[in-house]
């Protein structure tokens, strides 16, 4: 793709790089088969390429961005399935990027909006914050039918997990017998309110195979809820904390892993290293975290699972999520390890399209999300499963949502089930469920 950026803009390296990647483009129209949006709407503008146009168009001529380029940019999902698809390699999560940041630079929301954008980039990320949102939600679900869409969705999606309290306490988890190796634990900022089980899961397999694993009193959110609005000061704010703390604690204690199981999450951490290259002080550590950083099945696929009980002969609907299959690119290495524990793996059609969930989307695009929702749900009833298993717990939200359609097979996070696996208790969410032992 042609570009035109004065040479002062290319002095920007935010500028330069969207360069970059708007020259890889070659319009080739791939992206849009495999984007969500574009095949629900049919619009060029709401597929890859249209927004691509978009950004050009708005950073190139260094304008406001207006009222079309904020309502395509804003139905994307940030998937990045197009990117998986892509001949060219096109970086479109970066482009993205920059483009939601002129955006919210540039452009003046309604006040109800951008009241509502802050809203949740101030909340989200706080899970101080959030946990009392989340009891807010509680009290409110029984009117939640006559209150505004904007208002329901939230409520719907909140509510419907009722486990109590955060039950991972910051501090080391011990490993069981000799320590080999030393992690980190990123607990979430969502995920530790909403679902505390995964965590407690997480740690006790990773300690049943000598990991000594730390969860940090002062965590800090990883930054994506931030990102993704477009607020990208918050966010940095947020990774250059992250970078410094682990930085220190990898200096006191050489770490072999900063193990994430909200994909959502680790997507950003292993981006670290390119949001942070500018910054002299501290691109270097940003670099070596985004290195650290791996999902706990990746983890897992290179240390080895130990000998495995299995449970019976249950089919397992794999739900991958987004930010894992196309944004981590860890695809098949949750399935292979299912697969090893006994556990029948199936896979949905159109296994690569993106359920709505994608952070905040949900609330902010819910009539798309909706859609996607269902889709992604017959997919999955489609294939008889006995449980649905996914490695974002926005996935699992989305899916087992009150409101519309819900899923009526239990869907759990996959370390639940390694864990359950491997000599850990069974998930609670599965006491109905009947094994069929072979």
């Amino acid at each position: 793709m042609q570009t035109n950026f004065s040479k002062t803009q290319l002095s920007d390296p935010n500028i330069a790089d969207a360069n970059d990647i708007l020259r890889s483009c070659v319009h080739c129209g791939f992206c849009n088969a495999t984007c969500p949006t574009y095949d629900l709407v049919s619009d060029e503008l709401d597929g890859p390429r249209g927004r691509i146009y978009l950004i050009k168009d708005m950073l190139e001529q260094d304008r406001l961005a207006s009222k079309t380029d904020v309502h395509h940019i804003d139905r994307c999902l940030s998937c990045l399935s197009c990117m998986t698809t892509c001949p060219s390699g096109v970086n479109y999560k970066h482009l993205l990027d920059h483009g939601r940041r002129h955006i919210e630079e540039t452009y003046s929301r309604k006040f109800i909006d951008q009241t509502f954008r802050t809203f949740l980039g101030h909340v989200l990320p706080n899970s101080k914050l959030f946990k009392y949102l989340k009891f807010t939600a509680i009290m409110a679900r029984p009117f939640a039918r006559i209150l505004p869409e904007r208002l329901r969705k939230p409520i719907l999606l909140v509510s419907n997990r009722r486990q109590k309290g955060k039950v991972v306490t910051p501090m080391i988890y011990k490993a069981d017998g000799a320590r080999k190796y030393r992690v980190i634990l990123l607990t979430g900022c969502v995920q530790d309110i909403l679902e505390p089980s995964i965590n407690q899961a997480t740690i006790r397999i990773l300690n049943r195979h000598g990991c000594e694993v730390l969860v940090h009193p002062e965590e800090e959110c990883c930054g994506s809820v931030n990102q993704n609005l477009g607020q990208q000061n918050r966010a940095i704010s947020l990774i250059k904390a992250n970078v410094a703390r682990w930085s220190e604690i990898d200096k006191a204690a050489r770490l072999d892993g900063i193990i994430v199981n909200a994909s959502g999450c680790g997507s950003i951490l292993k981006d670290y290293g390119f949001l942070l290259r500018n910054d002299q002080q501290i691109s270097k550590e940003a670099g070596k975290g985004s290195k650290l950083a791996c999902d706990i099945t990746e983890f897992f696929k290179r240390i080895g699972l130990n000998e495995t009980l299995v449970p019976g002969n249950l089919r397992v609907a794999y739900q991958s999520p987004c930010s894992m299959q196309h944004g981590q690119k860890v695809d098949r290495q949750p399935i292979g390890l299912l697969s090893a524990c006994g556990f029948k793996v199936v896979e949905p059609k159109d296994r690569h399209l993106c359920c709505g969930s994608a952070g905040t989307y949900n609330i902010l695009q819910s009539e798309i999300a909706e859609k996607l929702k269902e889709r992604k749900i017959e997919a999955l009833s489609e294939l008889s499963p006995d449980i649905v298993a996914s490695g974002n717990i926005g996935c699992i939200m989305q899916l087992s949502q009150a409101g519309g359609r819900e899923m009526q097979h239990p869907i759990v996070h996959t370390v639940e089930l390694l864990d359950w696996a491997t000599g850990g208790p069974k998930p609670k969410l599965l006491d109905g469920v009947t094994l069929r032992v072979s």
